[in-house]
């Protein structure tokens, strides 16, 4: 975020770190400015309120995801349909990192359910923008109706970040991965569907 002080910088990093690792519900104020060193004016005075500070978090995560992911397709020498299976190896390499609890934008928007939130308009941004992502990259590689195929390929993540929430399944990227092969090979009807 542009405009912020050196302490409301810091705040932000610490709530990022912080809201991922231990919860957005299960963090308080109090630890917030604490661990950021930090007062309780600053938080205000930055950010408004808690509800603004999750949302900054979400949204400088939604804005780095963005530019990262576009640089790695940018860069990538796959092509057709490999480019789309390139953006499930590339969400693998995140499932392999330490630390690694499942997307912080699907575990914010459970913690959050009040769609007024001001961080679920940046969770549906993040997420609208993936779904377009993979649908772009279908229609790119001439796959049969590449918004659905976008839909389901979306389906596929979410499923995959999911399971490693659930039941801590580091692979399920890459089982994913041969899902959506599966999916992009199989009959135009969309008949067939991926084994679980």
């Amino acid at each position: 975020m542009d405009g912020l002080s050196p302490g409301g910088r810091r705040l932000l990093d610490v709530a990022t770190e912080v809201f991922y690792a231990e919860g957005i519900r299960a963090t308080g104020v109090d630890t917030l400015v604490d661990r950021a060193g930090v007062s309780k004016p600053t938080l205000y005075a930055q950010f408004g309120s808690k509800e603004n500070l999750v949302a900054a978090v979400l949204d400088q995560r939604r804005r780095r995801r963005q530019e990262v992911m576009t640089s790695f397709l940018a860069e990538s020498d796959a092509r057709g349909v490999d480019r789309i299976l390139a953006v499930f190896d590339w969400l693998a390499q995140g499932h392999g990192r330490e630390g690694f609890r499942g997307c912080p934008f699907t575990n914010a928007a459970v913690e959050l359910p009040d769609p007024a939130h001001p961080a679920r308009a940046v969770i549906a941004s993040y997420k609208d923008w993936l779904r377009e992502t993979l649908t772009s990259l279908a229609r790119q590689a001439g796959v049969p109706d590449p918004e659905e195929l976008g839909f389901a390929l979306l389906m596929l993540i979410d499923g995959a970040n999911a399971r490693v929430v659930v039941a801590g399944d580091r692979t399920a990227m890459h089982r994913a991965r041969a899902a959506a092969a599966r999916l992009i090979g199989c009959s135009d009807d969309h008949d067939a569907v991926p084994a679980t």
